[in-house]
């Protein structure tokens, strides 16, 4: 039996450290569907952003077709929606409740921050104003259930 050389194992394992690393991280790519009057769309990009996602604005007059297409009710819509792993998402949905949905991988459609609550990304206010608000998991049918409370 060969002997293998302590610099040799501690190279692969390092190797295989790093490979496993590297297909768990979730994707970062980003593709957001906005109306090009929106401002407050703006805001959550620069939040998804700054939290590490690479948006690409997609500037579209309609996006009510978008959300129809996934099966996502009107009353569970905003003002942009956004692909990413495979999911979508319909409007100002943190940061985090996104690196949560793509590391639990539900069965789901993607998430919903219904309306437009004052707090959450891209629509802070000078003030600091919140309203208490929900992210929705958005499953198939129609149906949703509540992924995070926000207050």
């Amino acid at each position: 039996m060969q002997m293998i050389g302590r610099r040799t194992l501690l190279a692969g394992v390092v190797g295989l450290v790093s490979a496993s690393c590297a297909q768990a991280a979730p994707p970062r790519d980003l593709v957001v569907y906005k109306t090009p009057a929106c401002p407050c769309c703006g805001g959550w990009i620069d939040a998804m952003a700054k939290a590490g996602f690479r948006p690409k604005v997609v500037n579209m007059e309609d996006i009510s077709p978008l959300w129809r297409l996934r099966g996502v009710p009107d009353e569970l819509s905003s003002c942009h929606v956004a692909t990413i792993g495979g999911y979508f998402t319909v409007g100002h949905v943190p940061p985090a409740d996104v690196e949560r949905l793509l590391k639990e991988a539900p069965d789901a459609i993607g998430l919903s921050v219904p309306g437009m609550p004052l707090g959450s990304p891209g629509m802070e206010t000078p003030s600091g104003a919140r309203e208490p608000y929900e992210t929705l998991l958005l499953l198939r049918g129609g149906k949703s259930r509540v992924f995070a409370r926000h207050a």
